[in-house]
Parts: C-alpha cells; sequence; structure tokens
C-alpha cells in the first residue's frame, strides 16, 4: 500500500476544526508521522527490539493506541518468543481498517509471524488481560490528563512479572528556554520535511486542544505512582521521547 502525501492543512480554513483521526487522517497517516515526528522510524523499530527482550512464553502483547500498526508490525518482526499473540487496539474505526490492510499485507510477505487481532475499542474501558508487553506509543497525550494514571495503573497489574511497559510521547519542558529552544527545533524539523508555515500553523490549531503533553518528570512520577519500580528513558530526539517502565 502506498500512503498518499499528507496536505491536510495546505489550504486556508476559514475555521481549523479540533485535530480527528478521521479518514482523511488515516490516508495520509504515514507520511504525516514521518514528517512531524523527529525519530519517529527508530522508535518504531526499537518498539519490536525491546519488545521482543521482555516478551514471556504463551504470554500477550498489547499495542495500545496502534493506529496503521507499524509497532504491531515491528514486534512482529522481532518477537521469537513461542505462544505470544498480539493485540492492538485503537478507537478509531478509520485506522482499525486500514491497519487490518496493513498487516494482511505483511502476512503476505513474510512467513511464521506473531499472530495479531486488531480491536476497534476504547483503551479507556477495555478490560486488560495479563500480558508481558504493552506499547503505548503517542497515545497518552490524547487521553485527559485526570484519567492517565488509571490507565497506567491498570497496565501495571496487567503486566506479568519481568514484563514492560513502553510509552512514546512529546514532551514539554518546565524550563522556558529549553521548552521554547526545543519547540523551535521541532518546527525546523517540520519545514526541512515540506511542511510550509500555513500547515504548520492550522496543525498546531487543530491539535492544541486535543493533544496535551507531559514534561519527563510528570511522566516519570505518575509511572511511579502506578506502580512501577523502574523507569528508563531510552530515547529522544528534540522533543520527542520514548522511556521503558518495569513492574
Amino acid at each position: 500500500m502506498n500512503p498518499s502525501r499528507d496536505t491536510l492543512f495546505g489550504q486556508p480554513l476559514v475555521q481549523v476544526p479540533d485535530f480527528i483521526f478521521n479518514e482523511d487522517v488515516a490516508r495520509v497517516f504515514p507520511d504525516m508521522i514521518k514528517r512531524s515526528v523527529p525519530g519517529y522510524p527508530t522508535i518504531v523499530e526499537n518498539s519490536g527490539v525491546l519488545a521482543a527482550q521482555f516478551a514471556k512464553p504463551n504470554s500477550l502483547i498489547y499495542d495500545l493506541g496502534c493506529s496503521l500498526g507499524a509497532v504491531t508490525q515491528a514486534m512482529r518482526r522481532h518477537v521469537r518468543v513461542e505462544g505470544c499473540r498480539i493485540v492492538a487496539v485503537d478507537n478509531s474505526n478509520a485506522m482499525v481498517e486500514r491497519c487490518r490492510e496493513y498487516l494482511n499485507a505483511q502476512d503476505a510477505m513474510h512467513q511464521e509471524l506473531l499472530p495479531a487481532e486488531v480491536l476497534n475499542a476504547d483503551i479507556l474501558q477495555l478490560e486488560l488481560q495479563r500480558c508481558s508487553v504493552v506499547a503505548l506509543n503517542f497515545t497518552l497525550q490524547f487521553i485527559p490528563p485526570a484519567q492517565r494514571l488509571q490507565l497506567l495503573a491498570r497496565i501495571r497489574q496487567s503486566l506479568l512479572p519481568g514484563g514492560a511497559l513502553i510509552l512514546s510521547e512529546k514532551l514539554r519542558f518546565a524550563d522556558a528556554q529549553e521548552h521554547e529552544l526545543l519547540n523551535d527545533l521541532h518546527l525546523a524539523f517540520k519545514r526541512a520535511n515540506g511542511y510550509s508555515e500555513l500547515e504548520i500553523a492550522q496543525k498546531r490549531r487543530a491539535i492544541e486542544k486535543v493533544m496535551l503533553p507531559d514534561s519527563l518528570d510528570e511522566h516519570r512520577q505518575r509511572l511511579r505512582d502506578a506502580g512501577f519500580s523502574r523507569v528508563h528513558l531510552w530515547f529522544q530526539c528534540i522533543n520527542f521521547a520514548s522511556l521503558i517502565a518495569l513492574p
């Protein structure tokens, strides 16, 4: 499948609507996220590598907020533990439908991959089963802040001993100068990837009320409050980062 180029905000809009993961976004999402998120390919591929280190035999692996299933695909490539199965979950019907198409295409090209099921569901309402790995990549920032700790606590309770949570997010920074610098570098990254000033400005207005980032310290403290014993930053590129949290 050849993804379309992201031009969703390329024309002036009289009123910029709040960002939603609809069919238009699903159609251009691979291009959008690569051109918008510094370090995204590294995070995706190494989510598979990390999952392989913590997956337990005959256990579930969750990809919560899976979008088009890029992390699910990476985990299927890297995890070789007997009896594992992936459950990928997203609340966008458009994303789920395309995710299933991408996984079917992966099945056609590769043999002996982990079985994967894609669910159209709200992860806040999902009853989590015992599992060894949970990926929560660029999803927590779209969940209302008051509900984030409860979700992480449920994930912690579902993890088997020796399992892990992989959490990737955009960061904000308490220090105003640091925040401004890294935000400017992020804008430079977008310009270098072909986004115009109009596209950048309209996308920012669309997403500013629905994506609410936390600081690294806030993430660490919330994960500890949820019951995780160790939290490690394994990757950061400009203002995007990925953590691994251990029970």
